[in-house]
């Protein structure tokens, strides 16, 4: 029976021990990153940098005309901007067309309150990985990059919704 106890008790220590090496290893490779800073001119034809978005949550929406799941994403994501701004969170949308003319015209059919961003060299998206429309990115109050979302479905704004609450409350 003692040997029983023994080997019970070295097993569950080593199963805590295993355990506990593999949260730690997770946590440290989910540490967050900073966020790539970045200056690019707005639709208000003011240039804009995230740097000077410190303190706040922001979310970057990297977007284009021709994205059918772009459309679809934008009135949803002017709703969350509505409901957190006052709270210390903004959008930062940037779009990642060369030629911005149907940009603006989409925000003449979609409008939105949030700054919308234009990187035509694709400088900014090179910066982020960019490899899908829309890509969204969730940046925490001290710069550092907390969140990657790649494309959109709908139902995806739950998670930015829980996501963006989350970070306001840190």
């Amino acid at each position: 029976m003692q040997i029983f106890i023994r080997f019970f008790s070295y097993a569950t220590y080593g199963l805590l021990a295993c355990s506990l090496l593999s949260v730690a290893a997770a946590t440290a490779d989910t540490s967050p990153q900073p966020a790539p800073d970045f200056t690019l001119k707005s639709d208000a034809g003011k240039n804009l940098r995230l740097s000077e978005y410190r303190g706040e949550v922001v979310m970057i929406n990297f977007w284009a005309s021709w994205c059918a799941p772009c459309r679809q994403e934008m009135p949803l994501l002017e709703e969350l901007y509505a409901e957190y701004q006052p709270l210390g969170f903004t959008i930062l949308g940037v779009n990642v067309e060369e030629d911005s003319t149907q940009a603006r015209k989409m925000l003449e059919q979609l409008p939105v309150s949030f700054p919308v961003l234009f990187d035509n060299q694709s400088t900014v998206s090179k910066l982020y990985d960019v490899v899908a429309m829309p890509s969204t990115v969730l940046v925490d109050r001290d710069g550092n990059v907390r969140y990657l979302h790649q494309g959109y479905k709908p139902g995806y704004e739950e998670a930015y919704q829980q996501q963006v609450r989350a970070l306001i409350l840190e």
